[in-house]
């Protein structure tokens, strides 16, 4: 998305349009950069997030399943012994 940059008058009493348009483009390029990094950034962090949120989720899986292992043996253990 392109931005608009108001040069002030000083610059544009100083500078050529050659340099004007040099120096707008120059901003232009730090806005780009700055809005890859934070996307870049964002990125990061919710990978990180999900990784986490899976090994937490296999973990619980695993309890629930020797949960519920546990369980069945008691009630198979009960139901031969009668």
């Amino acid at each position: 998305m392109p931005s608009v940059i108001v040069l002030p008058e000083v610059l544009i009493k100083n500078t050529n349009k050659e340099e004007q348009k040099e120096l707008v483009e120059f901003f232009n390029g730090i806005s780009k950069s700055s809005s890859e990094d934070v996307i870049i950034t964002v990125e990061e962090k919710f990978e990180r997030r999900l990784l986490e949120t899976k090994a937490d989720i296999i973990k619980w899986m695993f309890i629930f399943w020797v949960g519920q292992i546990g369980v069945l043996v008691a009630i198979l253990s009960l139901f031969f012994k009668k």
